[in-house]
């Protein structure tokens, strides 16, 4: 798909003024030691860092990001920049990356909504978007022409954000028409976190993934609060943190919609009995009594089994 303008050139730049850590204009000096921080979400490489964490943070040379947003249906986000590196997340369609480097054909910053960082295929990067609407089916085909018999160039994911006008029953976008039955507003709220979960029933378990192609137990909980209102970190521990659910909960007190968090893992629940998860076990997302999943963990000598949950309100 090609973006609005060129997509961004693959070749080696550095985005924005990099400073060498020091006294001066245009440098940073840092006072006292370096903090600790989390790699996952603070983007520091031993060559480069985001300029938001100068003073913060040491590295020989800052960057101020550059916007730009994903032009392919998803994009794999890598912990290097490698085909063979592992995934750790997926950017879709129209969501925002922060870039920081571009360096043979790889861009290196982080996603826009949830600050994880990582390395993207440069050729899925384009010019960035204000969104108008966001896909709320569980796909939507964008078709060549405002006719449902027309072919269609590419498939988007549910949470897929798009700029448009209206024209009828469509929405024109720069890259073809999307039926405005499969979008909403691009700030709207859903009602219940927990259909959107129900819709990925099936969906295979990918590690990283956030799309109904593949979905891991964070990435699908992040989706549905994500489509009710609600922007989460990317994991669950960072989910649990950011939440400051409570702790040894009682099973019988839980409710749909409630997040349930076990170590390394978290879903949320379908009723008061079954949770709806991206589950290692069956490599898919689903429907089980919680009581089956405790079990398993307790039998792990996870303890507690349930580690906190938070309803969204």
């Amino acid at each position: 798909m090609a973006a609005e303008g060129e997509n961004l050139a693959a070749g080696r730049i550095r985005m924005g003024r990099p400073g060498a850590v020091g006294a001066g204009r245009d440098r940073f000096g840092l006072s006292g030691t370096s903090q600790s921080y989390d790699p996952r979400t603070v983007a520091i490489r031993p060559d480069l860092a985001d300029i938001a964490v100068a003073g913060q943070h040491f590295a020989p040379h800052y960057a101020a990001p550059m916007m730009s947003s994903c032009v392919l249906p998803s994009a794999i986000l890598r912990s290097a920049p490698s085909l063979d590196a592992d995934q750790t997340s997926e950017l879709l369609f129209g969501e925002a990356f922060a870039l920081l480097d571009l360096t043979g054909g790889w861009a290196w910053g982080y996603c826009l909504a949830d600050h994880y960082v990582g390395y993207l295929a440069a050729d899925a990067l384009g010019a960035p978007i204000a969104p108008t609407h966001r896909v709320r089916a569980s796909e939507a085909l964008l078709h060549s022409a405002p006719d449902a018999a027309s072919g269609g160039s590419a498939v988007l994911p549910r949470g897929a954000l798009v700029m448009g006008e209206p024209e009828g029953e469509w929405l024109a976008t720069a890259h073809g028409y999307l039926p405005l039955a499969a979008l909403v507003e691009a700030d709207a709220a859903e009602s219940d976190a927990a259909s959107v979960a129900e819709e990925m029933i099936g969906a295979p378990y990918v590690w990283g993934g956030r799309t109904a192609n593949g979905i891991d137990c964070s990435g699908l909980v992040q989706l549905a609060w994500g489509a009710a209102g609600v922007q989460l970190p990317r994991d669950s521990d960072l989910q649990l943190a950011a939440l400051d659910a409570d702790k040894d909960v009682d099973p019988s007190t839980l409710q749909r919609g409630d997040l349930v968090f076990f170590p390394g893992h978290v879903g949320i629940m379908a009723d008061a009995s079954n949770i709806i998860h991206a589950s290692r076990r069956w490599m898919a997302v689903k429907v089980e009594p919680l009581a089956d999943v405790i079990a398993r963990s307790a039998a792990k000598g996870q303890e507690p089994p349930v580690s906190g949950y938070k309803r969204l309100k």
